[in-house]
């Protein structure tokens, strides 16, 4: 018309969809030309509520409640729906989350011997790529070389003796000079361990290991090494000058 103002409303709306079955939001195109109903064919595809068995509510985009949409026979172009509002469906059906209560989900359980017998599982495809615990050549491998560090831990704690002056070298700590006053196996670690007492108090106890007392010393003077970190011999105790005027 001349000298008049014409309005153009796009045919699609982009809206926010939203649903009491879920907590998350999707976002959907529709013709404002579709009735309700057709709406209602459509979001049933999305939110898996019957389309029989909804109500609809529309929300602005900053999500203040509008209106309800209650003729299925409107146009959706009728209500107002704008890019970015939220179209919110409600279940009347009574099975509010039913889809998402695992607790009424019945439970595939599968014994041990039937999964083993299974050639698509996890255990199968190790096993034939002897992957882990199922390469047996290095399972052999591992309890062989464990089996032989035993043994020389065991060696190496024989040859020590309580009473024995010590020099203890463990890597990356410095070189520290005690008195043997344990040797053999304990409760806090599997294998043979080397109490000692220490000439300063460099340990990290007084011979007390969680709760279990192995020798007396003061405290931050006792400490555990692996026999073979130690080294047994003629080490005098060092004078510090204590006897110095």
């Amino acid at each position: 018309m001349d000298g008049g103002v014409v309005i153009v409303t796009n045919s699609v709306v982009a809206v926010r969809v939203t649903s009491t079955l879920s907590s998350f939001e999707s976002q959907r195109k529709f013709d404002r030309g579709i009735t309700v109903a057709e709406l209602k064919g459509k979001l049933e595809m999305i939110v898996g509520v019957p389309a029989s068995s909804m109500d609809l509510e529309i929300f602005s985009v900053s999500d203040k409640f509008l209106q309800k949409m209650g003729n299925d026979e409107a146009l959706l172009g009728s209500y107002p729906v704008d890019n970015n509002c939220r179209i919110h469906v409600i279940d009347k059906s009574g099975q509010v989350g039913e889809l998402f209560d695992v607790s009424k989900v019945e439970k595939f359980e599968l014994s041990n011997e039937a999964y083993g017998q299974r050639t698509d599982s996890a255990r199968s495809f190790m096993k034939k790529h002897q992957f882990g615990h199922y390469n047996e050549d290095l399972v052999a491998k591992k309890k062989s070389e464990l089996t032989a560090q035993e043994e020389q831990q065991k060696s190496a704690a024989d040859a020590i003796s309580v009473g024995n002056r010590c020099k203890v070298e463990v890597s990356g700590q410095p070189t520290k000079l005690g008195t043997v006053m344990y040797v053999g196996t304990t409760d806090f670690k599997p294998g043979y361990w080397v109490g000692v007492k220490y000439d300063e108090p460099l340990g990290k106890h007084d011979g007390t290991v969680q709760g279990k007392k192995y020798f007396e010393c003061e405290n931050k003077y006792g400490g555990f090494v692996k026999p073979m970190t130690v080294t047994v011999g003629d080490f005098p105790e060092e004078d510090y000058g204590l006897d110095e005027m």
